[in-house]
């Protein structure tokens, strides 16, 4: 698949860069997250390399930003049968699980504007415009990252920048079990609710979701996106365990 966009803003007199869109189903999150290092590692020694979107899902899993306070889970980490991990990322608690689309975008923002708040404000608009396609109305809370539908929270971003070259990304809540966000306070955001597409759209398709974010992050990043199903993992994900994540 390759979307030719026209970019939205005032840095598409660039050139347009090509960004390589990894479409993967359920994948374990550490087989995930050495995936995003190794991909940022070679994009540190050689900035010359494409970008790339990764779109998948996890099974259940917790995890929580770099700063992230264990108070706002509401089990004890270290007695459950839950996945539990702190990574580098910015943000809160946060939980992942099937029916959860997530976005995992390696970009070198030397290539697009050297500013976090814009690209953050840049992937809530991604995701916005994912879901003004089903006349969903998206919005923003000022001071707070993340989408709402009618107050509730249905997507959540964390982010992780390194030379510039971005790391981890967004979640957006199509059609979960909204039942593993009762056992956190979701990015520690105590008073509004979290909620996903489905309960607007009962019928929605991940599958149709996952299309229309890539459209919608191929516009607003002003890249052509090109699927590759040629390029394999090279990590095992039975043997896949980082060392430098904080597991419970």
């Amino acid at each position: 698949m390759i979307l030719r966009q026209e970019a939205s803003s005032d840095w598409s007199v660039q050139p347009e860069r090509r960004c390589w869109l990894y479409n993967r189903e359920l994948m374990p999150y550490l087989t995930a997250l050495d995936w995003q290092r190794s991909l940022l590692s070679e994009r540190i020694n050689n900035p010359d390399l494409d970008d790339v979107l990764i779109l998948l899902e996890h099974p259940p899993v917790y995890t929580l930003g770099t700063r992230a306070s264990w108070e706002f889970l509401k089990f004890d980490p270290n007695q459950t049968k839950w996945d539990v991990y702190r990574v580098e990322r910015g943000g809160e608690v946060t939980y992942h699980c099937p029916g959860c689309l997530v976005g995992y975008p390696i970009l070198n923002l030397k290539y697009y504007r050297q500013d976090l708040h814009w690209y953050l404000r840049q992937l809530e608009e991604v995701l916005i415009r994912a879901l003004a396609v089903y006349g969903l109305k998206g919005e923003r809370f000022p001071g707070l990252t993340g989408v709402w539908l009618e107050g509730r929270k249905v997507a959540a971003i964390g982010i992780k920048v390194r030379r510039w070259i971005t790391l981890h990304g967004f979640a957006l809540n199509v059609c979960p079990d909204l039942m593993g966000f009762e056992q956190i306070v979701p990015c520690g955001i105590s008073d509004k609710s979290v909620g996903s597409l489905a309960q607007f759209i009962p019928d929605i398709s991940l599958d149709q979701v996952r299309c229309q974010v890539a459209a919608a992050f191929a516009e607003v990043f002003g890249v052509e996106l090109v699927e590759e199903e040629s390029k394999k993992l090279s990590i095992n994900p039975l043997e896949s365990r980082s060392s430098s994540v904080e597991q419970a």
